[in-house]
């Protein structure tokens, strides 16, 4: 301490203490180097007006979608559908088979988060088609885990972000709101409510929220519905059979009185009319174009344009060509996959948040989170592609991957049957040794190969 310092404290003047920073000298505060707004001008705006309130226009879109689901089965299937092909065959760690904590930390998160059911999938799955969001939350037990991701509303949340497209507070990233009363229900930090989104006008926008898969096609569907009860009414009212009823000679009196003695036979099975004069009953058929629906075919196949599967696959095959069926599911995988890897994200996010309470460092481990079926191929098709690997030299784990298994699970129980088979194994017994494998590619239906497989005998 220096004799001026001691000075001052003797007499009761104390030098305020300078804050422990990093800083160099004339550099400025800031916490990066970005610069300018990450949102367009009409979302700022659109972020001023809905700062209290929830988005108007994203809650309407997924009304409509869920009244949509609720009253058209083709909505309902092309939902329910594409939520299956997506979480068939589960989730699964994607990491080698040497980082044993990491795939038991992964087991038991996912048991307890319910992953390993595909009812909490198919459940996520068609949340985020219909609503264009998946926003999980993250609950903690009292041992500081994970214990339940619950998806949330996402037309009750309301990203805090100001005017630039980033969040303010991190500690206060989401709002959710009563839309009854008007009142914030509970706040979010960032940690705790993961959001992934669909199609956003941004995705470095933290305040761009995604919109549901069918959104666009709303207009057309209500034209679609429109249409098709607009010829329900024609058919009823011009497609019945008629007869016209020419009576000469009769009188006002014996007219009414013809009349009345019809109509009221109509509910009775009537063939012949008797008619006393001048008179003839003369057919008059119905609208003989009935057939003609141009305009129901032309919409249907609009608002099956913006579906993520052609309209073959959901029923509609008349006038479809196989070969351009094949064409347009390849387009139908695509969509599901990059639904899986949007789907998966979030399950990862919650994963590594896992990984940290517990006090792993989740960037030591290369892994990853994905669903196990990949492109809806057919077992037949996966365990072609992973023989075709098997012949070039794969390892046994890309092998185990591609066919749809588990390396680490197959790892595990070939080495319990070893132990389990032969307590004293030799070396013609234990496994060195694979079987040989010839794939003649091309030969088989649909561009499959085919393959012969020898093992020792």
């Amino acid at each position: 301490m220096s004799v001026l310092s001691r000075l001052l404290e003797r007499m009761g003047v104390r030098r305020p203490v300078a804050p422990a920073t990093t800083l160099l000298p004339g550099e400025q505060e800031t916490p990066s180097t970005e610069r300018g707004s990450r949102s367009t001008p009409e979302n700022q705006i659109r972020y001023l007006y809905r700062y209290m309130w929830v988005d108007p226009e994203l809650r309407a879109a997924i009304l409509d979608i869920r009244y949509m689901d609720s009253i058209d089965g083709r909505v309902k299937k092309i939902h329910r559908r594409t939520a299956s092909a997506a979480v068939k065959g589960g989730l699964q760690l994607k990491t080698s088979s040497a980082n044993k904590r990491l795939i038991r930390a992964w087991r038991g998160f996912e048991r307890r988060l319910h992953l390993n059911r595909i009812e909490k999938l198919k459940s996520d799955a068609r949340g985020l088609l219909m609503e264009g969001n998946l926003p999980i939350q993250w609950v903690l037990g009292p041992d500081k885990r994970v214990v339940a991701g619950i998806r949330m509303p996402s037309e009750t949340l309301l990203p805090k972000v100001g005017a630039a497209g980033r969040f303010e507070n991190p500690q206060a990233a989401y709002e959710q709101y009563d839309l009854t009363s008007g009142r914030v229900i509970a706040t979010f930090p960032i940690w705790q409510l993961s959001l992934v989104r669909l199609t956003p006008d941004n995705y470095d926008d933290q305040g761009s929220m995604g919109r549901p898969y069918l959104d666009a096609t709303r207009e057309v569907w209500k034209k679609l519905r429109m249409t098709e009860e607009d010829l329900v009414i024609r058919r009823r009212t011009r497609a019945p059979l008629r007869l016209a009823h020419v009576l000469k000679g009769m009188s006002q009196e014996d007219v009414e009185q013809y009349r009345a003695q019809i109509e009221a036979d109509q509910t009775d099975i009537t063939t012949d009319f008797y008619i006393t004069g001048d008179g003839r009953v003369e057919p008059v058929q119905g609208d003989a174009r009935l057939d003609q629906i141009a305009d129901v075919s032309y919409l249907l196949d609009t608002f099956f344009s913006g579906a993520p599967a052609p309209k073959g696959l959901f029923g509609y095959t008349e006038g479809l060509n196989r070969d351009i069926l094949e064409d347009l599911k390849r387009d139908y995988f695509e969509e599901i996959d990059a639904l899986q890897d949007t789907q998966a994200y979030v399950y990862e996010l919650g994963f590594r948040l896992d990984l940290l309470l517990q006090g792993i460092n989740p960037d030591s481990f290369d892994f990853r989170i994905q669903f196990a079926e990949r492109r809806t191929d057919t077992p037949n098709q996966r365990a072609d592609l992973a023989l075709k690997q098997q012949a070039l030299g794969a390892s046994r784990e890309t092998i185990w991957r591609t066919a749809g298994l588990d390396p680490s699970a197959e790892l595990a129980q070939r080495e319990a049957e070893a132990r389990s088979n032969d307590p004293y194994p030799g070396p013609d017994n234990m496994g060195s040794g694979g079987g040989r494998v010839s794939v003649t590619p091309g030969n088989q239906r649909k561009g499959e190969s085919s393959t012969t497989i020898s093992t020792r005998g």
